[in-house]
């Protein structure tokens, strides 16, 4: 019998107050419209509230209202040049290759992903963009000039699990609603749910962690020091199976979790296959 190909495991991340300090929009973008934090997110909120529109929508509409209104470019180079500003928690520079290396001794290989409402421009822009797969996260439109013209993907809370059946099926072409929706043996998924990891740090979260865990996945809430009540309820609600401070150094707690769950996915997913292999051969 062919030697069947090495397992694949997705450990796939929120991207604001999850591997990043605080909002992304924060660090730059805001101080440059001459906003605090507070203003920005409050203006927004208050828009969704009064339009009934998503909050996403809501936000992505403020940035290039307010980026005129001051004057700021909305081009694509503009937004992307704004991840060289972001902040990250300890370790993260250094976690991928780890946790890649790490991997490879087991003899599976480990693709990243984001699933984040944050800006893709932004996060392309960042020192840690050449470690995913791919990133799902929201993206303007722009015109032939390259300026921003109108959203043209939107992720929020609730449509950020459609990304965890494109990463089970590996239809990762957001303009293929075919491939995400026919139906694929379990068997065949590139990723299974039981190979999945999630990482996040908050309530829009949820979705994503619950549906992992009751398919056989893992989901980890992480917190800045001191500041752990909203992990605490994710994990009392039975959201994550584990929480920890978002300390992404080698040694750290949460990188010894995750290797231990990336372990037990490698041993699980090579019984899998042999049980597999067996039922094959008996049955011809």
């Amino acid at each position: 019998m062919a030697e069947s190909k090495k397992a694949t495991l997705a450990l796939m991340y929120d991207f604001d107050r999850t591997l990043c300090t605080k909002d992304m929009q924060e660090y730059s973008f805001i101080p440059n419209v001459n906003m605090t934090p507070e203003e920005f997110w409050r203006e927004a909120n208050g828009l969704a509230a009064e339009h009934k529109m998503d909050r996403v929508l809501s936000y992505m509409y403020l940035m290039l209202s307010r980026a005129r209104a001051a004057r700021k470019s909305v081009r694509r180079e503009s937004f992307v040049a704004l991840g060289r500003d972001l902040e990250f928690y300890p370790g993260v520079d250094s976690w991928f290759d780890r946790i890649n290396e790490f991997g490879e001794t087991l003899g599976v290989e480990i693709e990243h992903y984001i699933i984040s409402s944050g800006l893709r421009e932004i996060i392309e822009g960042s020192s840690i963009f050449k470690n995913f797969r791919e990133v799902f996260a929201c993206e303007f439109l722009y015109d032939v000039d390259d300026v921003a013209q109108w959203p043209k993907n939107v992720v929020n809370y609730t449509t950020k699990t459609q990304f965890l059946f494109r990463i089970n099926k590996g239809a990762l072409d957001l303009s293929d609603d075919l491939a995400v929706n026919e139906y694929v043996p379990e068997d065949r998924r590139p990723v299974p749910f039981r190979n999945m990891l999630y990482i996040g740090d908050g309530m829009t979260d949820v979705p994503c962690m619950k549906l992992v865990r009751v398919n056989g996945g893992f989901s980890i809430a992480v917190y800045p020091p001191g500041r752990e009540d909203t992990a605490e309820n994710l994990l009392r609600d039975g959201r994550a199976d584990f929480i920890f401070p978002a300390d992404y150094s080698a040694g750290s707690e949460l990188e010894k979790t995750v290797l231990d769950i990336v372990r037990k996915m490698a041993v699980t997913d090579s019984l899998k296959r042999r049980g597999a292999s067996q039922m094959e051969m008996v049955s011809q």
